[in-house]
């Protein structure tokens, strides 16, 4: 059994290229990684990793013996299936990665119904806007909300959205409402540190022409809901998600503008890593994610 479990602390590394990575993954410390790997290359007596600061690879016997236990470890894993895919229900530990104020608002009490659904389900739920790297960082899936580029991992759409350029009645009265895209290089915009776009809007007008509009303002951050506190104080002009901004536009507190101008289509998406074996955790919680969101999203039926 030791071997074994060696040899999938082994095969971890050489997926995921680190220790940190692989230990997240395997649920286990850095230095419990690290030893077994070394207990290993003693019984076989051979250095089966590069080791460098930033990354671990295999050496050219590593290489082979990574190749020889990955045929072993798969055969392993379809023997345990035969028995565990017989019961088909989420178990063990689900690590998700998600923006803050999707989840806060909407992803969160998803998660909680969910889980009173399946007691031996364990979910580590890590919330911050950055995009953050699945495989290396060891999250099951997670929450994405952008124009994916291409990679190897499996995206799978939950939802749409779309943006709502808006702004306090107050902050209107002071400033003016603009009329066109061009007018908000006239006014203090609040800036989404993250927007893969920069300091640039795009709009689609209502006889389909792009345009582009570079602005500025006086406060940027990392976090939608931050930005939404900014623009309630009547700051500036919020070009937000609708599933952060509909309530206070649909009560009164924001003042949407530009109307009939619209946004390039933009996704909500579960990001997780390419699999043979679907593990039951993420595939029944991704469909679960499809059924609640998917066509019922309360922000674009409403705002």
């Amino acid at each position: 059994m030791d071997s074994l479990n060696g040899i999938h602390t082994f095969t971890r590394v050489v997926e995921i290229g680190s220790f940190t990575g692989a230990a997240a993954s395997l649920g286990q410390t850095k230095s419990s990684v690290s030893k077994q790997v070394a207990k290993l290359e003693d019984r076989l007596g051979a250095r089966l990793l590069n080791r460098t600061t930033r990354r671990m690879s295999p050496t050219e016997a590593g290489q082979a013996f990574y190749e020889r236990c990955q045929r072993i470890i798969t055969d392993i894993e379809d023997a345990e299936r035969s028995v565990t895919n017989l019961q088909d229900t989420p178990r063990g530990l689900l690590r998700i990665n998600a923006p803050m104020s999707f989840s806060i608002r909407h992803l969160a009490p998803v998660i909680s119904e969910f889980m009173q659904q399946y007691p031996d389900l364990q979910v580590d739920l890590d919330l911050n806007d950055r995009v953050v790297d699945v495989v290396e960082e060891g999250y099951d899936l997670v929450i994405r909300i952008a124009r994916l580029p291409d990679s190897t991992l499996i995206a799978r759409k939950l939802a749409p959205f779309h943006r709502i350029v808006c702004a306090s009645p107050a902050y209107w009265d002071q400033h003016g409402r603009p009329q066109t895209p061009g007018d908000l290089r006239h006014h203090n915009c609040l800036l989404y540190k993250y927007l893969s776009s920069g300091n640039e809007w795009s709009f689609i007008s209502p006889t389909g022409e792009d345009s582009i509009v570079r602005i500025s303002g006086t406060f940027t951050s990392n976090n939608g809901d931050a930005l939404l506190a900014a623009a309630r104080q009547g700051l500036g002009v919020l070009a937000t998600p609708s599933f952060i901004s509909c309530d206070d536009v649909l009560s009164g507190v924001l003042e949407p503008v530009l109307e009939d101008y619209s946004h390039e289509s933009t996704n909500i998406y579960a990001v997780y890593p390419h699999n043979r074996h679907l593990s039951a955790k993420v595939r029944l919680f991704v469909d679960y994610m499809v059924e609640q969101f998917g066509s019922n999203s309360s922000w674009d039926k409403i705002c």
